[in-house]
């Protein structure tokens, strides 16, 4: 699927619902945290959004392909606040919340390993590269790979022409 705006990314979203939970932590009642710590949980929490927003509207796939590792390292970093707060005296009335927003740092962080994955075994390299002459090849490598994957699919596996099986 090919998205055009930032907002219709499913790790996007994940990312900026990642943030609103760990500000709706910070600012409860029982946060016994240093405004410090606050402040740097919910800095690295929106880093993650903003990160992926920011490579997104870029002209190149490395240059996305960076914002993607920045934004991966802000969900390790909020993780690694969490675990902080999770050993934590004063934080044993958030664990359950602590251990939602451990997994859901870690999905988006899986989200955007994926992702980069993807995008480093791509041969476009990003919008502003992008022309009428690439998008046609693109195109064309695209539709003969699922061609060659519809044939394999009606081949017997013992097949001389079976990928992998020669």
């Amino acid at each position: 699927m090919t998205y055009s705006r930032f907002e219709d990314l499913p790790v996007w979203q994940e990312a900026i619902r990642l943030a609103e939970d760990v500000y709706d932590m910070t600012e409860s009642k029982g946060w016994s945290g240093t405004r410090s710590l606050q402040d740097q949980l919910e800095r690295a929490a929106l880093s993650v959004s903003n990160n992926i927003a920011e490579g997104f509207e870029r002209g190149t796939t490395n240059e996305l392909l960076s914002f993607l590792y920045i934004a991966r390292g802000s969900a390790g970093e909020v993780r690694s606040m969490l675990c902080f707060l999770e050993s934590r005296k004063g934080f044993t009335n958030f664990k359950s919340q602590i251990s939602n927003l451990k997994s859901l740092a870690e999905s988006c962080s899986r989200q955007l390993r994926a992702w980069a994955d993807h995008l480093q075994n791509s041969d476009i390299q990003g919008q502003r590269r992008l022309n009428e002459k690439t998008r046609s090849q693109y195109r064309s490598k695209k539709d003969a790979e699922e061609f060659r994957k519809e044939l394999e699919k009606s081949l017997p596996p013992n097949h001389p022409l079976f990928k992998g099986k020669q």
